[in-house]
């Protein structure tokens, strides 16, 4: 299994995912300042992921936080980490959960509060794993022996602490005995499918073919597709889906051709506090992402630029949204406040 993120004596390690699939490096962030960098340049990325590496980063700051100070220190650690990326909710999730852990344990010793905080945080990263697989399990019926599946950015076990999401779906129905190849688009302009989902499925011996984004309604429209899976970031009460840019598209163009549209992602992506897409935050990143490839510029200089992260598919367009939990189906408020019931 890839290891995305783990805990170790040294501090946070992690795959640095910039520079896949060139080479397969890992980094060690000793300080919570360098775990809200490495979320924030994406050397970490991918809703389930942020969210253990923002529990390990309140963690890891905890270790070495002065007892004098220390909940004045706690909240600068988590309000470090909470302005790193605005749309993904499980790193929101994340912090939350460190935080009421803190509460409850604040006139403790301070051995046992970093230790407490230390063991949640592996927790959380050990629990995401079963969460994903849970998602595989519940996902991998809807993939039909034979299908070709069309998917968009990166929701593996990179995007994860291990397994995936949507890939994860994928994984499952293989190792279910099913013959499944997938399309991934190439995700511009970070490059996320054809740098990460590409190396991903290919390291597990899936058949991937890479095709660029502007010919996903080729393909929809060829019937070669049997259905699109995505996940997600942050997933409204109502069924609208946050997810990388050119999830939207991707959504009209499978129910203009009949196409299931699925969406995988945890119980944690869900924020039933927001009724519908339009509250999303949506991030808005360097421009230099848009006009330059791997440091080359591929625009003249000074152009006006545009670089949305992300993009909200309105929950019509949504089949299902697979979770861990079970599938939801529309209507969305109902099925997924039901998957919600007994707390997050």
């Amino acid at each position: 299994m890839i290891e995305t993120i783990q805990w170790t004596e040294d501090g946070v390690v992690m795959i640095d995912q910039t520079r896949l699939p060139r080479e397969e490096v890992y980094v060690t962030c000793r300080d919570y300042r360098e775990v809200a960098q490495a979320i924030r340049s994406m050397v970490i990325r991918g809703a389930p992921a942020i969210g253990v590496a923002a529990a390990m980063g309140v963690a890891l700051g905890v270790l070495h936080a002065d007892e004098s100070n220390l909940d004045a220190e706690f909240e600068a650690i988590c309000e470090t980490l909470a302005g790193t990326r605005p749309t993904a909710v499980n790193l929101f999730w994340a912090i939350e959960r460190m935080k009421r852990l803190y509460r409850s344990l604040r006139w403790r010793p301070l051995a046992e509060i970093r230790r407490r905080l230390v063991t949640e945080a592996q927790h959380i990263r050990t629990e995401d794993v079963a969460i994903n697989v849970g998602i595989g399990r519940h996902g991998a019926g809807l993939i039909l022996d034979g299908t070709t599946v069309l998917t968009h950015c990166n929701a593996g076990a990179l995007a994860a602490a291990g397994f995936g999401t949507a890939l994860g779906v994928i994984r499952a129905a293989v190792a279910a005995g099913k013959k499944i190849d997938v399309f991934a688009c190439e995700t511009r302009p970070f490059l996320q499918g054809a740098r990460l989902t590409v190396w991903e499925l290919l390291h597990d011996g899936i058949p991937t073919t890479l095709i660029t984004d502007s010919m996903a309604g080729h393909f929809l429209k060829s019937g070669r597709i049997g259905c699109v899976l995505v996940g997600a970031d942050r997933i409204a009460a109502n069924g609208d889906v946050a997810n990388k840019i050119g999830t939207y598209s991707l959504a009209v163009l499978a129910r203009e051709n009949g196409i299931p549209f699925y969406v995988a992602a945890p119980v944690s992506t869900l924020d039933l506090t927001l009724a519908s897409g339009d509250q999303i935050p949506i991030e808005q990143r360097s421009p230099q992402e848009v006009t330059h490839v791997f440091g080359v510029p591929v625009a003249p200089e000074g152009v006006l630029v545009e670089n949305p992260a992300f993009d909200v598919t309105p929950h019509r367009y949504v089949t299902a949204i697979i979770t861990e939990r079970g599938v939801a189906r529309a209507p969305y408020r109902e099925s997924l406040r039901g998957l919600t019931q007994g707390g997050r």
